[in-house]
């Protein structure tokens, strides 16, 4: 019953907290979710039990979900761990703990070695997209080799064998959007 009790006063404020963040009155928040503004000050302030009926309009209104208004609290997810893949030189840092509605992932990578040869490039469907945010990055595409300095971004069809490496002698740090097969090819992952 406490924890029923936490998640029921946790939504109350996650509620109140969205709606003063977009600068609604009660009153703008009951015209966007066809409920009473009397009804929502009840919920807000736990004079009234939130009915999963309320919840969805609410979400709605507030442009969320009821996953995002009840999720949990804890913060045990709050520090991102590297996930160092099969390639060396590479060290990933994965930044969504689920994936995209889309099936993408935004990761950070760190990357410390050269560009591949043309023999190890990758190719899979889709498109990748990239930006350095600091270092230069050697972008393989194919025989072409291309600079992509901090700041710039790339974007490009992974059906070309492409590869991603540091320029020089310094590390490159990028941020990366994968979908699922990027998500294989570059990280590892299955």
């Amino acid at each position: 019953m406490k924890q029923e009790l936490d998640v029921d006063q946790l939504v109350r404020q996650r509620v109140r907290a969205l709606r003063q963040a977009r600068g609604w009155s009660l009153d703008t928040l009951a015209e966007r979710s066809y409920l009473s503004p009397s009804n929502l000050s009840r919920i807000e302030t736990g004079a009234r039990r939130i009915a999963l009926d309320q919840l969805i309009p609410i979400a709605k209104a507030l442009d969320t979900t009821i996953d995002q208004l009840v999720e949990s609290p804890d913060d045990e997810d709050v520090v991102i761990r590297p996930y160092r893949g099969d390639r060396p030189g590479m060290t990933i840092w994965t930044l969504a703990r689920e994936r995209t509605p889309n099936d993408l992932t935004v990761a950070k990578m760190r990357i410390t070695t050269p560009v591949p040869p043309l023999e190890e490039a990758g190719v899979h469907p889709g498109r990748d997209w990239f930006t350095v945010i600091s270092g230069t990055a050697e972008l393989r595409l194919g025989e072409r080799l291309i600079l992509v300095r901090a700041g710039d971004a790339a974007e490009f069809s992974t059906m070309v064998p492409h590869a991603i490496g540091a320029h020089g002698r310094r590390p490159v740090v990028i941020l990366t959007i994968l979908t699922n097969d990027g998500r294989q090819a570059h990280a590892g992952e299955r």
